[in-house]
């Protein structure tokens, strides 16, 4: 293309000049909006990569309440091809009450001056199956009555699993809890009421032996409720030696001829009383199903080691017995689960929950002669030279 620059006085364009510049002012203005097309173009291809590649559910209406996309995972998640659903009101995909649940929770949002709502709710799918949902919407720009939205759908299948177990769990501590309140406090009440009668007109040093160890069993009982109906975090701490808790642990257990040894002179910061509760229940473990087992196989006596991690960060409690098979060894903490048909299942639970009161964390690992290894990790350990 020329153009001629005119010299000379002003004068009139001719009408082929004034042709010829609306036809170039054409030509600039296709070439720039081409180009502004094919920007919004690889804009779009753009976003809908990102939208196809989410796992979530994603899909649009437009402002009559009808479809006019959805990516791969709706689909999949619905159970038609993408082609199917474009264009269908949402109405019939969703079914009322999830209209009016969105329509009461737009008008809400609008009252807020908030711009993203969510729900839960029963997804559909095609066969009339239901999966746990979350919705999250918005109204698209330029909607005058957020009619027109986009929204993102998750499955929350697993979470509400999760959920459901978790309240089983929680119904079985509270099941403990009333046993080890009503059922175990009963006893111990005529027990310590013999005793004192007992006491009255013996002098037997032994009956103070059995009134500290029912006196005991009462700090336990208060221990357990509290664990297993509050969940508290220790807040009252104190530098114990390990030697001397495991020790006195170790003296409430029936061990039988099994032996206990501590590496070290090694403390850590703890309340007292749980810690005590934490070694307690985890000798009775090794002793109840590691002592007979091993004893079958090897004649020999169950050997119960305590001492320090190597990396100093907490401590661990080991026996030489049968071990802990692999597949069981996140299991064993679980409320309830246990190997032996008339065990509660809930004596590793409690050691849990005494680890994580402390904002520890414990682990069942493979002991170095192949038995059960128990090993506590963000206990402040400090080990005397």
């Amino acid at each position: 293309m020329v153009c001629h620059e005119h010299v000379g006085g002003r004068r009139e364009w001719t009408d082929d000049e004034v042709e010829f510049a609306s036809d170039v002012a054409e030509i600039v203005h296709r070439a720039v909006r081409n180009r502004e097309r094919a920007a919004r173009e690889r804009d779009l291809e753009r976003y809908e990569t990102i939208v196809q590649s989410l796992a979530d559910a994603v899909y649009t209406l437009d402002d009559e309440g009808r479809i006019d996309f959805v990516n791969d995972a709706y689909a999949e998640m619905k159970g038609a091809s993408r082609e199917e659903l474009t264009g269908r009101p949402i109405r019939e995909l969703v079914g009322d009450e999830v209209i009016a649940q969105t329509t009461a929770m737009y008008e809400s949002l609008a009252q807020r001056d908030q711009d993203v709502a969510r729900i839960e709710y029963d997804f559909r799918t095609i066969d009339g199956e239901t999966i746990p949902a979350e919705l999250r919407f918005t109204s698209l720009p330029g909607s005058e009555d957020g009619a027109a939205r986009v929204g993102v759908i998750r499955d929350i299948s697993d979470r509400k699993e999760r959920e459901r177990e978790l309240e089983r769990q929680n119904e079985r501590l509270d099941a403990f809890a009333s046993l080890v309140s009503h059922d175990l406090r009963s006893p111990l009440r005529v027990a310590a009421g013999n005793l004192d009668l007992a006491s009255e007109s013996c002098e037997d040093p032994r009956l103070a032996d059995a009134a500290n160890a029912l006196d005991r069993m009462e700090v336990l009982i208060d221990d357990l409720l509290a664990v297993a109906r509050e969940g508290k975090p220790v807040e009252d701490r104190e530098e114990i030696r390990l030697e001397a808790v495991a020790e006195a642990a170790w003296r409430t257990v029936e061990t039988g001829d099994a032996t206990l040894a501590v590496e070290g002179d090694t403390r850590v910061d703890a309340d007292e009383s749980r810690l005590r509760q934490l070694f307690e229940n985890l000798f009775r473990n090794a002793v109840e199903h590691g002592r007979a087992e091993k004893a079958e196989t090897d004649g020999s006596s169950l050997s119960i080691t305590v001492g320090p991690l190597a990396d100093q960060t907490g401590f661990f409690i080991e026996d030489d017995g049968v071990g802990i098979r692999a597949d069981e060894r996140d299991r064993v903490f679980e409320g309830g689960y246990s190997t032996d048909p008339d065990g509660t299942g809930f004596g590793l639970t409690i050691v849990r929950e005494v680890a994580e009161a402390h904002g520890w964390s414990i682990d069942a690992v493979a002991g170095e002669s192949g038995g059960a290894r128990f090993e506590v990790s963000g206990a402040t350990v400090i080990r005397s030279e």
